[in-house]
């Protein structure tokens, strides 16, 4: 039985179960920090096998389904609303099927922020925050109307509008209590803040020692329904920070220096956690910044213990003074403050040394692309007109940095800086400031220092996540028609956590990834071919080089500013508005009313399982691709352009070109879901290794066309089909899309060498069979060319997760051979899933014989 303990904090006495009280001494101090989370999960929520699945944690089996259930969901609106797209889609299938609609609703807390709808349309003026609100309310009505009715339709779901922040930082600075109460019994009950979030970088919450991970839509939609994620225990991966940063490094050049030293130590999948005395170098801001790119690294999670400077973060971002009291007396009393977790034994341990790291870029199109910059002088003064190399987007972008006051700051007082030396932007680079928070205006306006960002461009132009989700909207008209026309290579700097191949501007072929204060420094160079540490920046009213040396702030410089500008009350009102905006009451259908000409919002069609969908034979391949797929090649979320499958539908609908909007934008809708789907312009088919974009081969007929028309020709055969791919297939974002996308397109089974957590587990929510070769077999060891046909056979039969078959090819010339592959559903949950054509079909069916 799990043991309960009681504890007191401002006043007040809680109980909670104690997981400290369950264990010997000796066997709880080796436990990590997640582990410990884990177990008081199971303990308070596993019932009867309860104490037997907390000798699986403690043994630390990793063969076995381990029942999760986080305390709340969140979501961003590009991912959020398919779900609830997906779940008033469920409303109707339990209706028509006899069923109360009424029953399907969330069952946990759900919030959800409208953040990533606008675009940088207006960018380098005064008015520009305004204009581009204006136009991402006239696009969008369709959506944020759908969104007030699942607001007021469903019960647990809160809905933040649009202009506010980014999901990840107001999830930060106030969604999250650290630690959670309930009243039961007549007695107060205190637990952990857990959760899931449609958004991979959920993860920047484990800067407050909150266990929270990025899922794909299918398995959030799981957990809002009240089911529990079957897992199996990740490894956990110790990283002990120490040293300190030194003067002039920022937490920009940390994450990027940690994103290339995890990616290399094969961290995929695993729980991370920071600990060790460099640790307490760091702000929690610059926790967060790290924290954040943990999909970068490729990780599960990025946890930091709970520590004073949590408790200092709680105060700064006015969370009430009993609250800061319960988190700390829970976190002491539950072994997670940061001298319990000292003594923790790690399945493995890293070493980082934080005084090594130095200043930094990554790309030009990954993030764990390391380039540090030198600082000896190259060459004389950048460029005073567009060329090959030339910066065209410089973006300070919402996600990794717009949490961190001490970069921002940085970045003030560069501008400032420069202004000083009568340094202004190249006139072709389209500049924008969109913070992830109204707090960043607000500590920029007090110091002064909006006001020099301005003068180079960087205006707000929106409070949510833009550039780095490619919402980056149009260059310049005359910049690209002078890129068109002379075909020039250009490039983009932002301060984001992403810069995969396509997705930040059709036009941009190289993206790099820097501190804001850098940002600023490229946009007044203009290029990205000049070395920005030793090269000069440009040349002041006397004509004499300016260099970054020169107008980087110091260390003392941007503390003070800190100190005396970033205040509490700052917070406070930053989420006035916020909190005033009450949950809707007004009276809604329980159904939703769709509209059949709608271009945004789609009753969606998942809900027959394919009663032929474990039968998997014959199959043709759609592509073979190759390493490092990710979900942005396979689902962009960006620009669509006019001659694309996406954009063809949406003309012939009556849409103009102007407004398009975006992919992410349209995922309400399966017609253009499905469209997008593979419709990256940088994707490479190695079926048609001459072609960039998307484009295969029909076979046997052997014609090139462009990949969704191939699809569609293969449904009028009935013609099952399969993707090929390398290693890490499905990598960046959690875009449940990228699983739909596939299975819509008559898509059976992904094989591949590896795949990335969340893409695999969307895929078995969408009864898509992920399948990885064995090492040491790929699809070049098979010289494979698309030729072939494959044979999974039935694999019901006694299927277990992670069992292996046999995949069966034949050639084009009839030659036969067979290899074993290793089936990815990992637990019996995803069997079940997958069994049933998917999740939906499964809830619906489930619902209705509860009924």
């Amino acid at each position: 039985m799990p043991a309960m303990h009681s504890f007191s904090a401002a006043g007040r006495s809680y109980r909670y179960v104690s997981v400290s009280g369950a264990l010997e001494p000796a066997v709880f101090e080796r436990l990590p920090f997640a582990l410990k989370i884990f177990a008081e999960n199971v303990l308070r929520r596993g019932g009867a096998k309860g104490d037997e699945l907390l000798r699986t944690i403690v043994e630390r089996q990793r063969g076995v389904d381990l029942p999760y259930f986080p305390a709340r969901v969140v979501l961003q609106d590009l991912l959020g609303t398919p779900a609830l797209v997906d779940l008033a889609g469920l409303r109707d299938a339990v209706a028509e099927a006899g069923g109360d609609p009424a029953q399907v609703n969330p069952q946990v807390p759900v919030q959800l922020v409208i953040d990533h709808s606008v675009s940088v349309e207006h960018a380098g003026r005064g008015d520009a925050l305004e204009r581009n609100a204006q136009i991402e309310r006239e696009r969008n009505a369709e959506r944020f109307e759908f969104l007030e009715w699942a607001r007021a339709a469903f019960n647990n779901v809160d809905i933040v509008p649009t202009g506010q922040g980014i999901l990840h930082q107001i999830n930060l600075e106030r969604f999250s209590p650290v630690v959670m109460t309930q009243e039961r019994g007549g007695e107060s009950w205190a637990y952990p803040d857990t959760l899931v979030g449609t958004d991979s970088h959920t993860t920047m919450i484990n800067a407050l020692g909150v266990l929270g991970w990025g899922v794909g839509g299918i398995e959030a939609e799981a957990v809002m329904l009240g089911r529990p994620i079957h897992l199996r225990l990740p490894e956990i991966v110790g990283v002990k920070l120490v040293g300190a940063p030194q003067p002039g490094i920022l937490a920009t050049d940390v994450v990027l220096a940690l994103t290339e030293r995890l990616r290399a130590e094969g961290v995929v999948g695993a729980i991370v956690e920071f600990h060790g005395p460099g640790v307490g170098a760091l702000s929690l801001a610059d926790r967060a910044t790290i924290a954040n790119m943990s999909p970068e690294f490729g990780s599960t999670a990025a946890l930091f213990p709970i520590d004073e400077k949590t408790i200092e973060y709680l105060k700064l971002t006015g969370r009430p003074a009993a609250q800061c009291e319960l988190v700390e007396a829970y976190a002491r009393a539950q072994g997670l403050w940061a001298d319990a977790v000292e003594t923790a034994v790690y399945d493995r341990a890293i070493a980082f040394d934080l005084s090594t790291v130095r200043r930094a870029i990554a790309g030009p199109r990954d993030p764990h692309q390391l380039l540090p910059l030198a600082e000896e002088q190259t060459s004389s003064l950048p460029p005073a007109s567009l060329e090959e190399g030339s910066v065209v987007i410089a973006a300070i972008t919402s996600c990794t940095n717009t949490s961190n006051p001490r970069a921002m700051i940085a970045a003030g007082l560069l501008a400032r800086n420069a202004r000083q030396r009568g340094l202004q932007r190249s006139h072709w680079v389209k500049t924008s400031l969109s913070p992830g928070s109204r707090t960043v205006l607000s500590y920029l306006q007090s110091a002064d220092l909006y006001r020099p960002l301005q003068e180079l461009g960087f205006d707000v132009v929106g409070f949510g996540c833009m550039t780095c989700n490619g919402m980056s909207g149009p260059l310049p008209a005359a910049v690209d028609a002078e890129v068109r026309q002379r075909k020039l290579g250009v490039t983009a700097v932002l301060s984001g956590n992403r810069n995969f191949d396509g997705r930040i501007h059709p036009l941009v072929r190289e993206a790099y990834i820097a501190s804001p204060p850098l940002v600023v420094a490229y946009a007044i160079a203009g290029t990205a071919k000049c070395n920005i540490a030793g090269d000069a920046l440009g040349v002041d009213a006397e004509g004499r080089p300016v260099y970054l040396r020169d107008v980087w702030p110091s260390d003392a410089e941007i503390e003070a500013v800190l100190r005396e500008h970033v205040r509490p009350e700052q917070f406070a009102q930053a989420y006035e508005r916020i909190e005033s905006a009450a949950k809707a009451t007004r009276s809604v259908p329980a159904r939703f009313p769709w509209n059949p000409a709608s271009t945004y919002i789609k009753r969606p069609p998942y809900w027959e399982a394919q009663s032929d969908a474990w039968k998997l034979k014959d199959l043709r391949a759609l592509a073979i691709l190759g390493d490092n797929i990710t979900t942005d090649h396979i689902s962009p979320s960006g620009a669509i352009l006019a001659d694309s499958a996406a954009g063809r539908f949406l003309l012939a609908a009556g849409v103009t070109e102007h407004d398009f909007n975006s992919y992410g934008t349209r995922r309400g809708i399966h017609e253009v879901g499905v469209r997008a789907t593979f419709a990256n312009i940088r994707l490479r088919n190695e079926m048609v290794p001459e072609m960039e974009g998307s484009y295969t081969r029909v076979e046997p007929d052997r014609t090139i066309v462009p990949l969704f028309d191939a699809a569609q020709l293969y449904v009028d055969r009935q013609q099952a089909l399969v993707i090929i791919a390398g290693r890490n297939y499905g990598c960046g974002s959690s875009r449940d899309w990228a699983a739909k996308g596939p299975r819509l397109l008559g898509v059976s089974a992904i094989i591949a060498e590896s795949f990335e957590r969340i893409h695999r587990a969307n895929l078995a929510g969408m009864g898509v069979l992920p399948l990885q070769f064995e090492p040491g077999t790929t699809r070049h060891t098979l010289k494979l060319d698309g030729s072939e046909t494959f044979d999974i056979g039935d694999v019901t039969s006694g299927l277990g997760p992670r069992g292996t078959l046999q995949l069966n090819i034949t050639r084009g010339d009839g030659r036969t051979l067979s290899v074993p592959v290793t089936c990815r559903l990992d637990t019996y949950e995803e069997i079940a899933y997958f069994k049933a054509g998917g999740l939906l079909p499964l809830m619906r069916n489930q619902l209705l014989k509860a009924a």
